[in-house]
């Protein structure tokens, strides 16, 4: 999985490069999800206009990985850059266009079997009092 992780590690630096950076770019294995995991993600860019950049990434991650790889990952997460667990993953782990690997975690509310974090940067927004459930999902298309 690490493989998957560094591809997708490049591809989180060319869409932030192209469009912004991220506030989180990571994949995560769910617990009661075993063998697919979630690629879950916060930016501004997203959130300016979701229903246009969850598509784009989902169709980014198609092209960029083989259909092995695709059948991997179960869907695309986005979250709110509010979200108090954002906070909280960034606050014990920042890392930047890197790799940080994780087990035996909780984040989100959710148990994470293990995970993989691109970028979990320090300095997203302070939270507000907004809608505290993780953004919609999708599946990568393809």
């Amino acid at each position: 999985m690490r493989e998957l992780a560094e591809k997708l590690a490049t591809l989180e630096r060319t869409l932030a490069q192209e469009k912004g950076p991220f506030d989180l770019f990571a994949l995560f294995l769910r617990e009661n999800a075993p063998g697919v995991w979630d690629l879950v993600v916060a930016a501004q860019w997203i959130e300016r206009d979701a229903d246009k950049a969850l598509p784009e990434i989902s169709e980014r991650v198609r092209r960029h990985l083989t259909s092995k790889e695709i059948a991997k990952i179960a869907r695309v997460v986005v979250v709110e850059r509010t979200h108090p667990a954002l906070k909280a993953i960034t606050s014990a782990i920042a890392i930047e266009h890197g790799i940080a690997e994780v087990t035996n975690s909780n984040f989100f509310g959710l148990a994470i079997k293990h995970a993989f974090i691109i970028v979990a940067r320090r300095d997203s927004p302070p939270n507000k009092a907004l809608n505290p459930t993780v953004g919609r999902g999708r599946p990568p298309a393809g």
